[in-house]
């Protein structure tokens, strides 16, 4: 019964993430102010930007004969030493995990896979690539641009997801995953929509390089609520898995080409969509430091024509340099990290190992229930998301399909970690998120009761539980 019970969760799981990530993302680039980064330019620039929800497949996955539900579970197969130049400029190929579950498209944004990369000179120079997915079997819509890693360099590779569970694949006669120290989860319970290669290493230089007064981050700055600007470890912007997938952004075109999202790309693909990654980064880059008047850490990505971008490393170290307490590390209870329903410590490890955050024990012990308590009790979590209700509220929406503004969207998301998170039964208290829609269903506003207080309705019905 409870092996019944547990594939019973997995399944409800992956359905509401498959739901949700249905998703096109637009950016906007704007202003850029330049700073020092030991040597190298680190861009810092706002962006900006609409996101449009999908309930079905998107025109040029519909045109490429995927089917309206898609398969949520699908494989990136990983070239031949993935931390060289040749490895990162290589192309990686997306396929099915299962092909009896269907086929697995690029073009697709429900079934997306990204890959992320940033470059790490011996001298402190950083700079971004992102590598290009395609489908097994075809072309790239325009040659990647080479990949340029100066000698000494350290590489770090992440991966995000717009499905359920990704895993990871050498290419046929390769030892690509060991030679890149890739992790995707413990033995064979994937994280879900991320991995990485050799991230603790690149996290390791980038840390001795910032010792070292050779990597120079950007202070985190003041919002216009008076408080620091927030990170991807603050108790305000994190969800029920925090600090998952990337920022990269691939064109698609409706013949089911992919290609990289610079000049090259949108000449050889007229017309084509924006595929992005819905991830946490991406929404306090491009909607919550916006609102609140932030700049997040960018650095010049090689293969965008050297434009600055966000990155999932670039937060994780202004994170662990910049956040003051409360500090939201990856709790016991992170739906990724769990093996079927059980919390594992040894993935939870691994885990935060990729986002370079200290393993349990070193500064805490990764309880759920004080993770909740953070997040919905302290002044500096979900509480801030409401005493900036009017900024949030002048803000768009992160999916107009879920939630008619920022503040709206944020709480909903906020509700649903509450339940994912298991909150309610940690603690003893009901959801203190109330949330108001319009007759489709979409979240107009909130009102959050204090902790054990009146409860508001679960929100566990929408079928967006897995989000951001």
């Amino acid at each position: 019964m409870q092996q019944e019970h547990d594939d019973g969760r997995r399944r409800q799981r992956r359905h509401t993430r498959q739901r949700l990530r249905r998703r096109r993302v637009v950016r906007r680039r704007l202003s850029k102010l330049t700073l020092t980064l030991a040597g190298l330019p680190l861009l810092m620039g706002g962006i900006a930007g609409t996101v449009f929800a999908s309930q079905g497949a998107s025109p040029a996955a519909q045109a490429h004969g995927s089917p309206a539900q898609p398969n949520p579970n699908c494989t990136l197969v990983v070239p031949a030493n993935p931390l060289t130049a040749k490895g990162l400029t290589t192309p990686y190929k997306l396929t099915a995990t299962d092909p009896a579950q269907g086929p697995c498209h690029e073009a697709n944004p429900a079934q997306s896979a990204f890959v992320e990369a940033a470059i790490l000179t011996k001298t402190g120079g950083l700079t971004l690539y992102d590598p290009l997915v395609t489908d097994a079997g075809r072309r790239p819509g325009a040659p990647p641009v080479p990949a340029t890693v100066p000698a000494g360099s350290t590489v770090g590779i992440w991966f995000g997801f717009n499905g359920t569970d990704l895993t990871l694949r050498s290419a046929a006669g390769t030892s690509a995953l060991t030679s890149g120290k890739c992790v995707g989860g413990l033995n064979g319970s994937v994280f879900g929509q991320f991995a990485y290669c050799d991230a603790p290493a690149f996290f390791k230089a980038a840390n001795a390089r910032v010792a070292a007064k050779q990597l120079k981050l950007p202070a985190l700055g003041t919002a216009r609520d008076g408080m620091p600007c927030p990170t991807t470890r603050d108790f305000s912007v994190v969800d029920q898995d925090q600090s998952d997938n990337v920022v990269t952004h691939y064109l698609a075109d409706g013949r089911g080409r992919t290609a990289q999202n610079d000049a090259a790309g949108r000449a050889a693909l007229p017309g084509a969509t924006d595929l992005a990654n819905a991830s946490d980064n991406l929404l306090l880059a491009q909607f919550v430091d916006p609102a609140l008047g932030c700049t997040p850490p960018t650095a010049p990505d090689q293969s965008s024509d050297g434009q600055p971008s966000a990155a999932l490393p670039l937060d994780e170290l202004a994170a662990a340099a910049g956040q003051r307490a409360p500090i939201a590390l990856v709790p016991l209870n992170d739906p990724m990290t769990l093996r079927g329903a059980r919390p594992s410590t040894t993935k939870t490890n691994l885990y935060r190992a990729g986002v370079d955050q200290p393993p349990l024990g070193a500064t805490d012990d990764g309880d759920g229930a004080a993770y909740c308590r953070s997040m919905f009790g302290d002044p500096a979590g979900v509480q801030r998301i409401f005493r900036d209700r009017a900024l949030f509220s002048a803000a768009p929406s992160a999916d107009a399909g879920m939630a008619a503004n920022l503040f709206a969207f944020l709480a909903l998301r906020a509700g649903q970690s509450f339940t994912n998170l298991g909150c309610g039964a940690l603690l003893g208290v009901p959801d203190p998120i109330t949330v108001t829609t319009d007759a489709n269903g979409v979240a107009t506003d909130a009102t959050l009761a204090p902790l054990g207080g009146s409860p508001g309705p679960a929100p566990s019905a929408s079928p967006r539980a897995r989000h951001w």
